[in-house]
């Protein structure tokens, strides 16, 4: 497939969205990087009208025409200056050729199992399930996808090391990243490490300050960190104006399932083996498949990698916790999905935090990996045909989540997998006794022992034995 049609060159004259011809798209372009997207669509016809009638169908067509249009439904493509185009066409062709080659496939089994340390645990959740329980004793069965149990402590490992695998066998010798968090960071340090390859990761100074322990983590494995103005949006930025400066020899190793095709759907693809897990274990567990699936969204990553394999198990109920930060209504928040507006940023078109002149909006979240103004174009899809439920959670309820699951379970999640957490006290009170709900517990909290602890202390009124 050739990904020039689908550049920003010729962005304009993208055919009309709506079956019926009847909707046109006005593209302003302010001096922002992205661009606002504004429909002029009918309130009669809302995309949502127009696309729930058959929400299999919709999923089944996406995915056969993806590799052609690099699509999820009207959002992705490829929305990037010509000099990419060519690169992204070797990335796409070497991607689809190796999710057939069973050489590559065999060495990524391998490397899932001896080095991630894969499979990763279906863990029953006995304190939290009764902790949710109501006076009559009922409530649902509450399960962990342990992710946090991975090298590296994230689920971000299983990404990185196929993607790192890919970007040899084309030559590449110099790896370029960007995190936030710093947990994509290290694992992309340590595929880089185990695989000889050269790594830089590129970090915001504000999450340089606030993820020091990952910082000296990725030096210890070999990465060169480089800390620029700003956050992780900023970083990601950086990260690509790099790679462009050198696409012989350089690889772009996206973390999250955002940017230009195919990039979306090899970060999907390779975080896949979450949910394929999911149901082989469910049913040598209970005999069947889970009720809910829970996860965080920042950019969608840990999501759709629990997501996928049941999208198409329409009695399987998706959920997104995105973080409402500290005012959802007052701007700090990353609540795209709940909140954002379409338009295109990072190359590709998806759900926005944007302002009425098209500039991105800063996201806030106290999950720091959490921070990103735009979101998954798959997810974008997947809530606008109703198949993904969108919920959210503050900065509080994930402190309290993470603290409630330490007490109650031993286990110290990531504040990120948090927010996913916190979503249980909204929803297990609303399901019926013996349902059984995963939540991905999509990494290790370490990193956030500092940030959590403060935050008791400060409710427990400064008593530092006080952890609940």
């Amino acid at each position: 497939m050739n990904l020039q049609a689908l550049s920003l060159h010729h962005a304009i004259s993208l055919p009309s969205l709506n079956p019926n011809n009847s909707t046109t798209l006005g593209f302003r372009l302010p001096s922002h990087r992205g661009f606002k997207v504004t429909s002029v669509m009918s309130p009669q016809h809302t995309w949502t009208q127009t696309w729930k009638t058959d929400v299999l169908r919709l999923i089944d067509e996406t995915e056969e025409s993806l590799f052609k249009t690099g699509k999820f439904g009207r959002f992705g493509g490829v929305f990037v200056p010509e000099t990419l185009i060519t690169c992204l066409n070797m990335l796409l062709s070497e991607f689809s050729f190796c999710l057939n080659d069973p050489h590559f496939q065999g060495e990524l089994a391998t490397a899932l199992r001896d080095y991630v340390g894969r499979e990763t645990p279906l863990y029953f959740a006995q304190r939290l399930t009764d902790h949710y329980k109501n006076s009559r004793g009922e409530g649902p069965e509450i399960y962990l996808k342990r992710e946090d149990l991975n090298h590296g402590g994230a689920h971000k490992i299983n990404n990185a090391i196929a993607q790192a695998m890919l970007a040899k066998r084309m030559g590449r010798r110099s790896i370029v990243a960007a995190t936030g968090a710093g947990q994509h960071g290290v694992a992309t340090a340590a595929a880089c490490a185990k695989l000889d390859m050269e790594c830089t990761i590129i970090m915001g100074d504000v999450d340089v300050a606030r993820q020091s322990h990952n910082v000296r983590l990725m030096k210890l494995l070999g990465a060169q960190v480089k800390s620029i103005k700003g956050s992780f949006k900023d970083a990601t930025s950086e990260a690509i104006r790099e790679w462009v400066g050198d696409l012989e020899r350089k690889y772009y190793l996206a973390g999250t399932a955002v940017g230009p095709h195919p990039c979306p759907a090899m970060v999907r693809e390779f975080q896949s083996v979450i949910g394929k897990e999911t149901r082989k274990q469910a049913m040598e567990k209970w005999g069947g498949k889970p009720d809910v699936l829970v996860a965080c969204v920042g950019s969608g990553s840990n999501a759709l990698g629990l997501f996928h394999e049941f999208v198409r198990d329409e009695d399987v109920r998706l959920i997104g916790v995105e973080a409402a930060g500290t005012n959802i209504d007052g701007g700090t928040h990353s609540a795209t999905l709940a909140k954002g507006e379409i338009g295109v940023y990072h190359g590709a078109m998806t759900y926005l935090l944007q302002d009425d002149e098209g500039q991105i909006v800063g996201p806030h979240s106290v999950g720091v990996g959490l921070e990103y103004p735009g979101v998954s174009p798959e997810l974008s899809f997947l809530r606008d045909i109703g198949r993904a439920e969108i919920h959210t959670a503050t900065d509080e309820e994930a402190l309290d989540a993470y603290a409630l699951l330490c007490r109650l379970e031993g286990i110290c999640p990531a504040l990120e997998a948090s927010h996913a957490l916190a979503h249980l006290g909204k929803l297990c009170s609303t399901l019926p006794s013996g349902t059984k709900v995963v939540v991905n517990c999509s990494g290790r909290g370490d990193k956030d022992i500092e940030t959590v602890f403060k935050h008791q202390q400060q409710k427990s009124g400064g008593e530092l034995t006080t952890f609940l």
